[in-house]
């Protein structure tokens, strides 16, 4: 009963939250859909925290992506040795980044007093829930070896029935707990991402792709005129 709670009802209800929530704010207070940057209360430990974390974790979701949209390809290029050891050693890498990247925005936000002072609960709700994610996935990468490969076996085929409505958890009812705890974890960062700091992706402006290009011109003249101390 508890698996299928925990793997067949909470995902669902992740979702629900995620996309009820997310078109509440979306009509009630579409304004704060924005990452709420503070780049300009302090920049140099931002360079170093945000650059690692956002390279970090980009990779190992496109690689969680992958897996999950072309499991028969995934599979195929996971069964030769070399392959699985360079994707193990690549996540493994990427994951590490990600974990010390956040944890240098983590304390830059809780030690810069400027930063501290517009930081909300939900951001430190956010951050303690992003970082056990990615600390409980680059624990499962360093003591559950071979994840590249035995994740299509497991947590792909649980996600492929969850999206046909149909929940099978003895996919995955025999994990160790530290895995199921990162899945769990994962579909908890959805449920509070309509309430974050990380609604802001679903608004990235797509439309920049193919709009024309600006033509920016400085006005020199009026530069000169509004020059300080300058003669007329």
């Amino acid at each position: 009963m508890s698996d299928i709670f925990l793997f067949a009802v909470l995902p669902y209800v992740a979702v629900v939250v995620a996309i009820a929530g997310g078109v509440y704010r979306y009509r009630t207070n579409r304004f704060s859909y924005s990452t709420l940057s503070s780049q300009l209360l302090e920049n140099r430990r931002l360079f170093w925290g945000s650059v690692p974390w956002h390279y970090g974790i980009v990779v190992v979701l496109l690689a969680h992506l992958v897996g999950f949209l072309m499991p028969g390809m995934w599979a195929s290029i996971t069964s030769a040795p070399a392959a699985l050891y360079t994707i193990e050693l690549v996540g493994f890498t990427f994951g590490l980044a990600a974990l010390v990247g956040l944890c240098v925005l983590i304390v830059r936000r809780y030690t810069t007093e400027r930063i501290l002072a517009v930081t909300s609960p939900m951001d430190g709700v956010l951050l303690l829930a992003l970082l056990v994610q990615v600390a409980l996935g680059f624990w499962v990468s360093l003591n559950y070896r071979w994840g590249a490969d035995w994740y299509v076996d497991t947590a792909v085929p649980w996600l492929i029935s969850l999206v046909g409505l149909n929940p099978q958890t003895h996919y995955v009812s025999s994990l160790p707990w530290v895995v199921k705890l990162h899945m769990l974890n994962g579909f908890l960062v959805i449920a509070l991402f309509p309430f974050s700091r990380l609604v802001h992706l679903i608004m990235f402006p797509f439309w920049y792709l193919w709009r024309p290009y600006q033509l920016v011109i400085r006005n020199t003249a009026a530069s000169r005129t509004s020059t300080p101390g300058k003669a007329h």
